[in-house]
Parts: C-alpha cells; sequence; structure tokens
C-alpha cells in the first residue's frame, strides 16, 4: 500500500477505512465500489493496493488500522506543512515569501516567556545578536536560556583546557553577551582535545523557544550571518519537533558528552 494511497487526502482515507471496517467495501475490492470513496481516478490502483494488501494476509481490522495510520500520518504532514517557513539571509529577491533571518531571531528572543535553547558555532559581535534576547531574560526571572556554543582548541596551543575555557567565558561575559543576568553555556570538550588527528566540534545551528518553536539555520549567530551572508533556514512550528530537538541536547548533557562552563551563568 504504497503508490496509490499517496494522492490521498485524510478525508479520503477514513472515508475508506470506515467503509472497510463496515463490510461496503471488502475483497475482491472492485474498483467500483472504492470509487465511491476515494477520487475516481485513483479507484483502479487503491483496488489493486487493497487486494495486494489481502493477498499477503491482511484481513479487514489489519486494513482498517493502516488506513487510518496512513491517514493520521498525511494530517500530520499536512499540519506541519502549514507551519514550515523559509527563513532567509542575503540579498532580497522580487517576489521571494522568506522571511530575514535576523528579524525571525530577533521576533523568536522576544516572544520566549519559559525556556531558550541556543546552538551556534560561531559568536560574534553577539551583544548586538543576542540584545533583544538578554533584555528579555533580565525582565523575566522564569526565563531560562541555554546555549551550546563551540569551545576549540586552535592547532599548536597546549595551554590546560582550563584556561582555553576561562578564556571563553571572559571573552563571552565582557564581549558578546549584553546582559545582567548570564545564560548556562555547554560546550563540546572534544573540540579540545590535544591529540593528533582530526577532532570533533559543535557545528550545529538552531534556535528552539518555549518548547513549540524551532528554528534550524545555515547562519552563525554572527552579525553577518544574521544580516548580510547568504544563509537558508527553515522556522518550524511544531512542539513534536522542538521538543525532539531539545531532547537530543538534554540527553547529550545528562551522558556529559556536553558540558556546562561553570565560569558563565
Amino acid at each position: 500500500m504504497t503508490g496509490a494511497f499517496q494522492g490521498l487526502g485524510p478525508e479520503a482515507l477514513r472515508s475508506l477505512a470506515n467503509a472497510l471496517e463496515s463490510g461496503i467495501v471488502r475483497s475482491p475490492f472492485g474498483s467500483l465500489t472504492v470509487q465511491k470513496f476515494v477520487p475516481r481516478g485513483l479507484a483502479e490502483a487503491v483496488s489493486e493496493d487493497l487486494t495486494s494488501a489481502s493477498a499477503i494476509g491482511l484481513g479487514a481490522a489489519q486494513l482498517v488500522y493502516l488506513v487510518r495510520l496512513i491517514a493520521d500520518e498525511r494530517e500530520r504532514q499536512i499540519r506541519l506543512g502549514d507551519q514550515i517557513g523559509v527563513v532567509w539571509s542575503g540579498p532580497e529577491l522580487p517576489g521571494s515569501t522568506s522571511r530575514d533571518t535576523g528579524v525571525v531571531v530577533r521576533e523568536l528572543f522576544a516572544s520566549a516567556r519559559h525556556s531558550v535553547l541556543v546552538s551556534g558555532y560561531a559568536v560574534y559581535q553577539g551583544k548586538r545578536v543576542f540584545e533583544v534576547l538578554a533584555s528579555n531574560f533580565d525582565e523575566r526571572p522564569e526565563l531560562r536560556v541555554r546555549m551550546f556554543l563551540n569551545v576549540a582548541r586552535d592547532r599548536g596551543d597546549e595551554r590546560a583546557d582550563s584556561e582555553l575555557l576561562r578564556e571563553f567565558a571572559e571573552r563571552f561575559r565582557n564581549e558578546e553577551w549584553p546582559g545582567r543576568r548570564l545564560p548556562e553555556v555547554y560546550y563540546d570538550p572534544r573540540a579540545l582535545s590535544r591529540e593528533p588527528g582530526p577532532r570533533a566540534c559543535l557545528h550545529a545551528k538552531c534556535l528552539v523557544v518555549d518548547g513549540t518553536k524551532a528554528f534550524v539555520s545555515s547562519a552563525n549567530f554572527t552579525e553577518a550571518a544574521q544580516e548580510r551572508n547568504i544563509e537558508a533556514g527553515l522556522l518550524v512550528e511544531s512542539p513534536e519537533i522542538a521538543r525532539d530537538l531539545c531532547a537530543q541536547f538534554e540527553t547529550l548533557v545528562q551522558r556529559g558528552l556536553l558540558r556546562r562552563l561553570p565560569a558563565v551563568g
């Protein structure tokens, strides 16, 4: 049951499931009967799919369950599709309906009421980029802000991890963060490895607000990426996706793979 069912909407799928459950549509699944419940142009293909499913042993109850499952998934896809927007940095294009990265990020920062998760590879001119978030954070004691940032060791730098972390924390507090309250900052210790060979880094660029909105982008949290570079991203209003994205970071923290920078927050 694949190709034919891709063309059916949730209502048609549920109508077909009800007909299967009541026995109005039953083996041998003639197209003339099926077309009473699905678009005429798809009736024959749907009949063939139902016949094939029956031939491999699916009974009426299993078919009803499967068709309703497909209907639920199709409805979720449609709902999610309505909640996804393209976000863009760079030259404005005539007729483009995409939104500006800097505008979207500031709106998300301003709208936060309970929680903000920020993940970025590079932060530069952060006092401008995070101005709205810091102001909101200072005004709302109940707001929790967590930032996952890349703290890296330059090639040939043999200083202790603690010194590099302290240096990063001082720069972040003095040069990148404009607010009174400090957010929780986490880092990937693998980026500080002194072992020869390739190193990992924290490269994810995303933003999650209040567990309901998720923004995933190629843009770093720098003035250039937010305003001038050519960057592309998607803004998704979906609690399910927002929770899943947060859960990835939370699991890494719980397992000690991402660590909190104690000198910040």
